[in-house]
């Protein structure tokens, strides 16, 4: 559906211009982007392959599974469906591991891997608790080092593209709080709405 609604956009914003004499315009714009877009994934990539080096090492050195440990009594309680030793549960912590360091990237394929074996867990089409509580938790994703967000402000010769960092920590504390608050409400409201 997103295509759909972008190639109509496109479509409505080329005709206008044909019709406006601004074809020159779009063309320009056009190739501009296309360059800057070039150059900003070049430079994000340097960047997330030298925090995704420094993920790995940190992985080597046990670091990774010590964070697993320290968070699993947290996870264990807010997935109770879930056993503890399910594959589901290691893709969970890993994910959340990965966007605490703003590796959005890296973090995705565990987070699939997490849903898949939550859906055969669950053994239905149907979106689980465990399903949209993680998922509700992974948008807002706690970040303690926002990489990518960095490396485009390094991209673009910010004095002090790490300055965000603390109000980064700050709004995504908040978020994930209020997330798992929103998330519970709901599904306290869906319980009753199922008793009565």
């Amino acid at each position: 559906m997103v295509n759909l609604i972008w190639a109509f956009m496109a479509i409505i914003g080329i005709v206008y211009a044909m019709f406006n004499g601004t074809m020159d315009n779009v063309n320009q714009a056009l190739f501009e982007s296309a360059n800057e877009a070039v150059t900003l994934s070049i430079g994000l990539i340097s960047v997330l392959v030298f925090w995704l080096g420094l993920m790995r090492i940190a992985e080597k050195a046990g670091l990774l599974r010590s964070l697993t440990t320290l968070f699993k009594p947290l996870v264990t309680r807010l997935f109770p469906e879930i056993p503890k030793d399910h594959p589901a549960m290691g893709y969970i912590l890993s994910n959340f591991t990965a966007n605490l360091f703003g590796l959005g990237n890296a973090a995705t394929p565990m987070g699939i891997k997490a849903m898949e074996e939550m859906k055969k867990l669950s053994g239905s089409d149907h979106a689980s608790r465990s399903m949209i509580t993680f998922l509700v938790i992974n948008t807002s994703s706690l970040t303690l080092i926002p990489t990518t967000v960095i490396a485009i402000r390094m991209q673009y010769d910010s004095s002090a593209p790490t300055e965000i960092v603390g109000t980064t920590i700050l709004a995504t504390c908040v978020t994930t709080i209020s997330a798992i608050i929103v998330d519970r409400l709901f599904y306290m409201r869906r319980v009753r709405k199922n008793k009565s």
